[in-house]
């Protein structure tokens, strides 16, 4: 090591300015790669006909159409169109609205903005499945996709008092309708320095775009675990032997930089924990920052004494402190226009150190070079990140890994050091008479030290390991809400596009009206179960909420029976309802405390199951009765089909998450995904009630859904 480090001061500019070459072409080509075609927007539009985006992702960057201070939904956007006609202004994506000139004015970083961009598809385009990422925005956003809303971070409002802000990133899918796309995004920022869209919003295929974010993920996942492992283990390494303080200072500063790294990029302290107050994430980056100067400022001066001076060790406490007293005193919309400032310190701080590395690089000290070239990579990718913050660079964020690789060579130095002075340490025991025995007495030192540090970076491992599972739940939740949108919505959508389909060929004109009524009635049902599927994936965790309130159950048959009969029949089967004398007990009419809604998709997933089994010509019928058990009264809620029937050994396995069975001889099978009966179960048994089947495996299956009634106070 020695040798390779006493070389002479023009070998040494040498290294230093091979270093800053290859940082340069690195850079270059990290700038100039082509990771997604250079396309721009002018005037709102972006056309990207001659491009295959689910294939090659692109940035939606150029001119967007700009609302100031206007919260407007699409329908806002396009009846405006209508009345008054494009008389639209434009803001550059990605960029801060601060200081955009408006009327001869320049906008400050607060305030609130409508965002529009119609997007061209392609013809190859129009019938993939695409994905958006959109990135964290400053500070609280709603996006809509051909006028449907697909994502919702904060809350939006016109006024501080009204807006929630949230720091995320998210995925958002869609499946075109045709060759052109409108995004609609509200944006509302109260709390920040910088307020809009500062960060591109990419489109391409949900598949590519998908692996794209997890391989980031995973990258940051990497960076963030070996930054805190190792942090935690040189402070192990401190308290076994606390008169060595640089282990002190550079365990810190490599805990706090990998603390840091869940904070920013992919947002990986938003997985871990949803519910983080962003206030909390802004001051414990800010405040990570400021105090990493003063730390690695210590950390030099242990590593190599007597190269700081006293008046350096002064200057960078009293920023240092006052910074980090704001920081903390002081609200983000405050503190985050300082940024630049505190970038400005802290490169300050570290030109100086390394202006004293290249001195005691020129002197020929040990591990010296190797200090002074990594602190010139970190330099650079701390630069950036200032740069990229402020807007200023078009490469993203990159002070993690830069700041790995400067942990990385440290660790090497601090080895060495190790390394050393265990060498003299044997030598002097070699010299001396009584080596023997003070040899024997640091091996059981080391043993026990090895062991130790073995158990700490066992729990270290298992922390690792606890965090990989609580992201691979996160992942199957992911999944599992997949599985419950595709389930869920693949009949009503499938259905509407016949009908829409139907009326544009004409096939019934007699019947346009009712079949428009149909779809809009469906296509309101489709946004609100939308809206909440999200709850769905906790429904076996008993996390969803339910609006219970006293509803006639006959009422609500009739009106199920009226909103699918179009559905059935048309899929060639008979629809009956069949209420019997249930109707003409007068004040007994049967009252269940329900969230209709919910009852009435978990009812829809038993009709969809007869319908899929069931060939055409046969019927499905749906029946009432009351019961009384004990002193309660239940209504009885029964679903029959003509199908082919369930094999009686199987009856208590359908309710089962993902079990499918697919019975012979069905004309109109449709692929399940195997959860409608088990989301059925799950909000019947939230209602207090049970789900069971009977089959004699022949002649069809009746599902009976029994709910307990209550005394309708009301009458």
């Amino acid at each position: 090591m020695r040798g390779i480090l006493r070389v002479s001061s023009r070998t040494i500019l040498f290294y230093i300015a091979a270093a800053v070459v290859v940082g340069l072409v690195v850079s270059y080509a990290v700038i100039s790669a082509p990771d997604s075609p250079k396309l721009k927007s002018e005037k709102g539009i972006l056309n990207l006909t001659q491009v295959h985006v689910s294939e090659n992702p692109v940035k939606l960057a150029g001119e967007w159409t700009f609302y100031w201070k206007e919260l407007l939904s699409p329908e806002e956007i396009q009846n405006r169109l209508a009345r008054d006609g494009n008389h639209d202004r434009w803001i550059s994506i990605p960029s801060s609205w601060l200081g955009y000139q408006l009327d001869g004015q320049q906008l400050d970083g607060t305030g609130f903005a409508t965002f529009r961009l119609v997007i061209k598809l392609s013809e190859q385009d129009r019938n993939e499945r695409l994905a958006l990422r959109l990135p964290t925005i400053f500070h609280a956003y709603k996006l809509w996709v051909n006028g449907e809303l697909l994502a919702e971070v904060g809350v939006v409002g016109q006024d501080k008092s009204s807006v929630t802000p949230h720091l995320a990133t998210k995925m958002v899918f869609f499946q075109p309708e045709n060759d052109r796309v409108e995004l609609v995004m509200q944006v509302a920022n109260f709390h920040h320095a910088r307020g809009g869209i500062t960060k591109n919003i990419e489109l391409g295929g949900s598949d590519v775009l998908t692996v794209k974010t997890n391989l980031r993920i995973a990258a940051e996942m990497f960076v963030t675990a070996s930054l805190l492992v190792i942090g935690v283990y040189h402070l192990l390494l401190f308290a076994l032997r606390l008169k060595d303080r640089a282990t002190l200072y550079f365990g810190l500063f490599t805990l706090l930089f990998g603390i840091r790294s869940l904070l920013v990029g992919e947002l990986l302290i938003t997985q871990l924990w949803p519910a983080i107050p962003w206030e909390l994430q802004f001051k414990m980056e800010y405040l990570i920052l400021c105090s990493s100067t003063y730390i690695i400022t210590m950390y030099f001066d242990c590593i190599f004494p007597n190269y700081v001076s006293r008046w350096f060790h002064l200057s960078t406490r009293i920023p240092t402190g006052a910074f980090c007293i704001i920081i903390v005193v002081a609200p983000a919309l405050i503190y985050t226009k300082l940024l630049l400032l505190i970038g400005v310190m802290i490169v300050l701080h570290m030109v100086y150190l390394m202006v004293g590395l290249a001195r005691v690089a020129m002197r020929r000290m040990e591990g010296a070079l190797i200090f002074l070239l990594v602190s010139v990579v970190a330099l650079a990718t701390v630069i950036n990140d200032f740069l990229y913050y402020n807007e200023w660079s078009l490469i993203g964020n990159t002070s993690p890994v830069g700041l790995l690789i400067f942990t990385i060579a440290q660790m090497m130095l601090l080895s060495s050091r190790f390394t050393r002075a265990a060498s003299n340490e044997e030598r002097i025991a070699r010299e001396l008479l009584d080596a023997n025995n003070k040899l024997t007495e640091m091996n059981m030192n080391l043993e026990r030290t090895v062991q130790e540090r073995t158990t700490a970076l066992s729990e270290a491992h298992d922390g690792l390991r606890t965090s990989y599972e609580r992201l691979l739940r996160s992942e199957q939740g992911r999944k599992k809400l997949l599985a419950y949108i595709t389930h869920d919505l693949r009949m009503p959508l499938s259905s509407m596009l016949g009908y829409v389909e139907a009326v544009q060929d004409r096939i019934k004109p007699e019947s346009n009206e009712q079949y428009l009524k149909y779809i809009r009635d469906n296509t309101i049902r489709v946004n609100r179960m939308i809206e909440e599927l999200s709850f769905l994936s906790h429904l076996e965790t008993g996390q969803v909420s339910y609006r219970m309130e006293p509803v006639h159950v006959i009422h609500f048959l009739h009106q199920f029976y009226e909103q699918y009969e179009l559905v059935v029949l048309d899929a060639g089967l008979d629809f009956m309802l069949d209420i019997g004398d249930v109707e003409d007990q007068g004040q007994s009419l049967p009252v269940v405390e329900m969230d209709a809604q919910r009852l009435d998709q978990a009812l829809f997933n038993l009709v969809s199951n007869a319908m899929k089994f069931t060939p055409r010509g046969g019927v499905v019928r749906i029946a009432l009765a009351v019961d009384k058990v004990k002193d309660t009264r239940y209504a009885i809620i029964s679903v029959e089909d003509s199908g082919t029937g369930i094999p009686p050994d199987q009856l208590e396995q359908i309710f089962d998450r993902n079990y499918k069975y697919d019975r012979p001889g069905v004309e109109n099978g449709i692929e399940g995904s195997g959860l409608g009966l088990a989301i059925c179960r799950e909000i019947v048994q939230a209602h207090g009630g049970t789900v069971q089947a009977e089959s004699d495996g022949k002649t069809g299956a009746v599902f009976y859904v029994s709910l307990p009634c209550i005394v309708d106070e009301r009458r």
